[in-house]
């Protein structure tokens, strides 16, 4: 028993003079969080550094006595290619004061912390460059390395590189997406879709094209006019008209809930939707069905047109974001789990690991991408004057032209209200 509680302590303060890194995942989950969490393990313990994994997000190192796990191989190749995030995650964000009076740097002295991951979007980056700059005044030598994710492909990367998750959230869509527009044209029925994307389109442009659904309408589109309940029902409505007139008497629409974002505050009352904010300041949007509320204003305007349709709300959102990864993701996540290593070798610190379409690996600092006045980074918009963006708008969505306006009058009688690009001023 003795030399077993020997052992033990030989086993504990070998563990502890090992250098060691910690790693934790902020804000929500998207597909290959654990992808990268096991392949910066894998790496890291294959070249003798101990793997510390943070459970709760930032709010760990805060704690004195933080949720914390040891990382090994077999629990690292267990996890990599599961959905969801095994570390749990957190959107925490520490104030001032957190920082001046409860910031734990005793967690990196005593397990000998090298290296700080962090896994999240733009917010969780932004805390890891003030944990950074705290860490380097107190003068105790730890790097930091973030990696990108957000399901919503809104972090502006360089050579359009999606962010992590996009493509598998955007796979999971498509299958519910597809389901959906199958039962419209079985049942005659129109269906109204809400697809996440807080300040970008990217997730609802990218399932509806994928669909070839009649109608998107993301945030992007309204860029020459103001935003408002009547447009966004309205460009809804021209397609419902297209399709009648076409012979249809189905179809879906797609709206990316970021349209919320972009309405006034008279708009949003108009809506009927009261938001609450997070810690770092946003609608929590999750906490309503932005389907259901697309679904009940459209019912409202076609029952005040006259219009015989039946019409029903899909909301796309939790169901995707912890998605298993597809092959894209699991490549790209392994890629960027690895290239934390080479940043770290370099002596990078206070960056973000990036891969470009070649397969480089090199550091992406937030000085680069953020705003120079908000020192904020600026979301990465649907570029919709590129030729992917005009052909979906010219040939697969279904609305109304001039053309269109002596057949239109059968179900309006001002056609021209609901002329897609005069809704838009296009």
């Amino acid at each position: 028993m003795h030399f077993a509680n020997r052992l033990k302590q030989y086993y504990k303060t070998y563990t502890l003079m090992k250098e060691a890194i910690a790693i934790l995942t902020g804000g929500g989950p998207a597909p290959g969080m654990n992808t990268v969490v096991g392949s910066v393990a894998k790496t890291f313990l294959q070249k003798g550094y101990r793997v510390i994994g943070l459970h709760e997000g930032y709010s760990g190192l805060f704690n004195p006595s933080p949720r914390m796990v040891d990382i090994d191989f077999p629990l690292a190749d267990d996890i990599f290619n599961r959905g969801g995030s095994f570390l749990q995650m957190s959107r925490f964000k520490p104030s001032q004061n957190d920082f001046d009076k409860n910031f734990n740097l005793k967690f990196f002295k005593d397990n000998n912390v090298k290296l700080l991951v962090t896994v999240g979007g733009d917010d969780t980056a932004s805390t890891a460059n003030r944990i950074a700059t705290f860490l380097k005044d107190n003068k105790y030598p730890v790097a930091n390395i973030h990696v990108p994710k957000t399901i919503d492909n809104d972090l502006p990367l360089p050579g359009g590189m999606p962010t992590f998750g996009y493509q598998s959230a955007k796979d999971k869509g498509a299958v519910i997406a597809r389901t959906v527009y199958m039962d419209a044209r079985t049942s005659g029925n129109w269906f109204v879709l809400a697809a996440m994307g807080r300040s970008a389109g990217h997730l609802a442009f990218g399932i509806g094209s994928a669909c070839h659904y009649p109608m998107i309408v993301i945030p992007e589109m309204f860029n020459r006019t103001t935003i408002t309940v009547q447009k966004i029902v309205d460009l809804v409505i021209s397609s419902i008209i297209k399709r009648k007139i076409m012979g249809m008497d189905y179809g879906a629409a797609i709206i990316s809930e970021g349209v919320f974002h972009e309405l006034s505050d008279e708009e949003c009352r108009k809506s009927g939707v009261t938001f609450s904010y997070d810690d770092h300041g946003h609608p929590e949007l999750g906490k309503v069905s932005k389907a259901h509320i697309f679904n009940e204003m459209l019912e409202k305007r076609i029952a005040e047109l006259g219009i015989k349709v039946k019409s029903r709300p899909v909301e796309i959102g939790y169901e995707v974001r912890c998605q298993t990864p597809v092959a894209y993701d699991l490549v790209y996540c392994s890629q960027l789990g690895m290239g934390v290593y080479k940043l770290f070798e370099q002596g990078d610190t206070g960056c973000m690991v990036y891969v470009n379409q070649e397969g480089f690996v090199t550091p992406l600092y937030l000085k680069d991408l953020e705003d120079h006045f908000t020192h904020k980074i600026p979301p990465r918009l649907v570029n919709i004057a590129c030729d992917k963006f005009q052909a979906v708008i010219d040939h697969i969505l279904s609305y109304v032209t001039p053309d269109d306006y002596e057949a239109a009058k059968k179900y309006v009688a001002n056609p021209e209200d609901f002329d897609f690009r005069k809704i838009l001023n296009w």
